[in-house]
């Protein structure tokens, strides 16, 4: 059996790519790596990640991931900022999903920023 590709869509089986952030052995080095990465703890049904992620300033106290939905694939659309030694940055992205046998999409322009020299999510506005 073929190891699984990654959800986030790099091409990278998810050892190799997002698999690495999940279990700590890695940190995201951009803006962009960390939305990946959080786009497929979605998919992969790890809210630990995304709460250890999310800012201390705007993350809840806890997160449901909805079991009935299927993220089916992302889109990264635009980035701006968020490069390597960059402070902060925003990507544009499109997320597929399936939930009940019909498909959706959340379009998203999210910003992130460092805190304590790490990226994280700081807040979303949803796109039309």
């Amino acid at each position: 059996m073929a190891p699984r590709r990654c959800p986030c869509g790099s091409g990278l089986t998810y050892a190799e790519c997002c698999g690495r952030l999940h279990d700590g052995t890695a940190t995201a080095a951009t803006a962009e790596q960390l939305m990946r990465s959080r786009y497929s703890a979605f998919a992969v049904g790890d809210p630990a990640y995304l709460l250890a992620t999310w800012h201390s300033s705007t993350r809840p106290s806890t997160l449901d991931i909805d079991p009935e939905v299927r993220w089916t694939g992302l889109e990264v659309l635009a980035t701006s900022g968020g490069a390597l030694l960059a402070a902060e940055g925003t990507v544009e992205f499109r997320a597929h999903w399936l939930a009940g046998g019909r498909p959706g999409a959340q379009h998203e322009r999210s910003r992130f920023t460092r805190e304590d020299g790490a990226w994280r999510y700081l807040d979303g506005v949803s796109l039309p």
